[in-house]
């Protein structure tokens, strides 16, 4: 006599039997290759010419400037754009919330089309506006703030100005929308008693708006700091690392050492393994402080 599955058994089946497909690709596409970069970090060599090395790679950073300097790099970025462009992206979606505004739809489009833009696109766009002989310079010396036309991508200081601008035009509306979607959920009501209670619109901004977007503002930053720390094709398009790597990242490197410096792999995977344990850090650290639950 054949037994009967019970129902909770069926239903747990079931939905193992739709998780396990993805579950498979996750691992063979995610985790296994993390396991591979693991393993590859710990060998020394060129191209397929690997042996062990043990912690050789890894001893190997703590020496190399051009990682150094890379990595601050990464963290001069983080600390000015990425603060920069969720308080832009905190008061556009606080204005752009208001029912009233006309034309709102089209504002709102118009400041979340730039993520929308291709990468390579939109790097040629930067290079040709801040080029020796390009729009800004030529506006710039008609209106007479400058004398003499301006290297914008060619000095070092300039070059990561021009780079952090960039990534704030780019990445501030993607950030909106995640601002406006969380002020949906806050209801009209508590603004309402706010203005009762004699509250100015500042006073509601950060007693109501900004304590209860928390999860929000959590939630981009972490995401906002990943991104931030793994930048590849700003620093790769826009100034090809330069002038002198000052606008250099590590992931940049990592792609230079592996395709351009003698395919030194087991390097790069070292490199690509701290940035992992950095993302893994400060993503912790933001959760820490950031839930309050």
């Amino acid at each position: 006599m054949k037994m009967k599955m019970s129902g909770a058994k069926r239903r747990n089946l079931v939905g193992w039997s739709f998780l396990m497909p993805a579950t498979i690709l996750i691992f063979a596409m995610n985790f296994y290759p993390m396991i591979q970069a693991l393993i590859l970090s710990f060998k020394t060599g060129v191209g397929n010419n690997l042996t062990w090395g043990g912690w050789s790679n890894y001893q190997r950073l703590l020496e190399d400037r051009v990682f150094r300097t890379a990595m601050i790099n990464n963290f001069v970025y983080l600390i000015i754009q990425v603060p920069v462009m969720l308080i832009l992206a905190i008061i556009l979606a606080n204005l752009l919330k208001s029912k009233n505004l006309k034309f709102k739809g089209l504002f709102r489009t118009a400041i979340f089309l730039p993520c929308c833009t291709a990468l390579v696109s939109y790097s040629i766009i930067f290079k040709t506006l801040f080029a020796y002989d390009g729009y800004v310079n030529t506006v710039l010396l008609k209106l007479g703030f400058i004398s003499s036309r301006i290297n914008w991508l060619g000095q070092t200081s300039t070059a990561k100005i021009i780079l952090i601008i960039a990534l704030i035009w780019r990445w501030t509306g993607y950030n909106m929308v995640f601002y406006l979607a969380g002020l949906q959920n806050i209801d009209d009501s508590l603004y309402e008693a706010a203005r009762i209670d004699g509250a100015t619109s500042l006073k509601s901004f950060f007693h109501i708006t900004i304590p209860l977007l928390r999860p929000t503002i959590l939630l981009t930053t972490i995401m906002s700091i990943n991104g931030t720390l793994q930048l590849f094709d700003e620093s790769m398009n826009l100034t090809s690392g330069g002038p002198a790597n000052s606008t250099l990242t590590m992931s940049h490197y990592i792609f230079k050492t592996s395709f351009e410096y003698n395919s030194q792999f087991g390097y790069s995977a070292a490199m690509s393994y701290v940035i992992f344990v950095l993302v893994a850090i400060l993503s912790f650290v933001q959760m820490k402080v950031g839930d309050k639950r």
